[in-house]
């Protein structure tokens, strides 16, 4: 009797240990055929990149360095989409970052720009349109839910280009923001159409050099832009269109005989300065001023950073800070031009605007498309995935770089 007993307890413990020793070795194969199909496509985009950078056209089929939304669980999308899921560096995580990202189309380019800014020890928010396609949405959230450090926005906006809506979604991001537990130190805002042009730890470390000081590039209005807060504005919301139309009414003064300041609408905020900008009288004022104007992003946080003993203002500032690398449609004779097109005089780069960008200072550069220009993106994420490979201080997983 002992003897059968002792026999069927060895049979359980060795077919437990070579059921184990299966999945292991199932999970092992699985992950070498995701490294051999990353260095596949890693490879196909260097080639791309390098043919591009030496003056020469090269087309693909298809995106090389494609994501995996419809992986069945978070991990096999993670894995397979190569995100960055250790600090890499004790710097970084000493100063983790807040993101407010505002979209409303092209799932692609978005989940692009989330891959290469995501690190573990930053948070993030997600604002989507209220007038996005249900399709887009289920596909943000089911992103978002897979990491524990990003989230929807609590309350959402029904964006209109140019008007009040776009400011009040960054606020609404911002308020979520400081509600997290994460200790960032600066808020930076982007749109789905965004791309970085520097690692984390270059951000971080080009942040650190501010000491403390909100980035609001900006200056007293130019002649072009006087009208935005002259003239009483209104958004118009249609079920094809929505606009933002110029009235002939004019303004009242802008409130606590504030002085207005034309800038842009990306900006690095302190959290003390995001605490200020929700909770004191004079930056609600503002907002109310700010209603019926028209692209308030644009003159909101450059005014009240100008605000002396303002936390982390910078009162004599004009355009501190580099942030977004641009290409202006009446500024070609400066940029050279756009080699991809452009929307509302803002230029979508193509695969000649690489250069252009790679040696620029700044954090990150706007507009892409992925569906129309995919090497674009796909070159500067190689370059991006090299750099941060180079700067880590941990060994990072070869499936991570690809």
């Amino acid at each position: 009797m002992m003897g059968s007993w002792k026999h069927w307890l060895f049979c359980v413990s060795l077919v437990t240990v070579l059921i184990c020793v299966f999945i292991y070795n199932n999970k092992l194969w699985e992950k070498k055929k995701f490294l051999r199909a990353s260095l596949a496509n890693a490879s196909l985009v260097a080639e791309a990149c390098h043919q591009i950078f030496q003056g020469k056209v090269f087309y693909t089929t298809e995106n090389a360095l494609k994501t995996t939304l419809r992986e069945p669980t978070c991990y096999k999308y993670m894995a397979q989409s190569h995100y960055i899921t250790e600090t890499l560096s004790e710097e970084e995580a000493g100063f983790p970052l807040a993101y407010a990202m505002t979209i409303h189309k092209d799932f692609g380019t978005f989940e692009r720009l989330f891959r290469a800014i995501y690190m573990p020890q930053n948070v993030y928010c997600v604002h989507v349109d209220q007038k996005a396609t249900t399709e887009f949405k289920e596909a943000v959230n089911q992103l978002v839910s897979c990491f524990p450090n990003a989230f929807l926005a609590s309350k959402t906006e029904p964006v209109v280009y140019g008007g009040i809506s776009r400011l009040q979604a960054d606020l609404n991001c911002l308020d979520d923001l400081l509600a997290s537990e994460v200790p960032w130190r600066y808020a930076l805002n982007t749109c789905g159409q965004d791309f970085p042009l520097k690692t984390n730890r270059e951000i971080v470390r080009y942040l650190k050099g501010f000491k403390g000081k909100n980035i609001t590039p900006g200056v007293l209005p130019p002649a072009h832009a006087i009208g935005r807060t002259k003239y009483v504005h209104r958004e118009l919301r249609g079920k094809k269109n929505s606009f933002v139309l110029q009235t002939t009414q004019l303004k009242t003064p802008p409130p606590h005989n504030m002085t207005i300041y034309f800038g842009t609408a990306y900006v690095a905020l302190t959290r003390e300065f995001a605490n200020f900008v929700l909770q004191d009288q004079q930056a609600t004022d503002l907002l109310s001023w700010s209603r019926d104007t028209y692209s308030p992003d644009e003159h909101f946080w450059v005014t009240l950073n100008r605000i002396p003993g303002v936390p982390g203002s910078m009162p004599n500032a004009s355009w501190a800070g580099n942030l977004r690398a641009v290409k202006w449609i009446d500024m070609e004779d400066k940029h050279g031009g756009c080699h991809g097109h452009y929307v509302h005089g803002i230029c979508i780069y193509g695969n000649g605007d690489l250069k252009w960008l790679i040696n620029s200072s700044s954090l990150f550069a706007n507009k892409f498309e992925l569906a129309t220009y995919p090497l674009t993106v796909e070159c500067l994420e190689l370059r991006l995935r090299e750099r941060t490979l180079n700067q880590s201080e941990t060994e990072i997983q070869p499936s991570w770089y690809f």
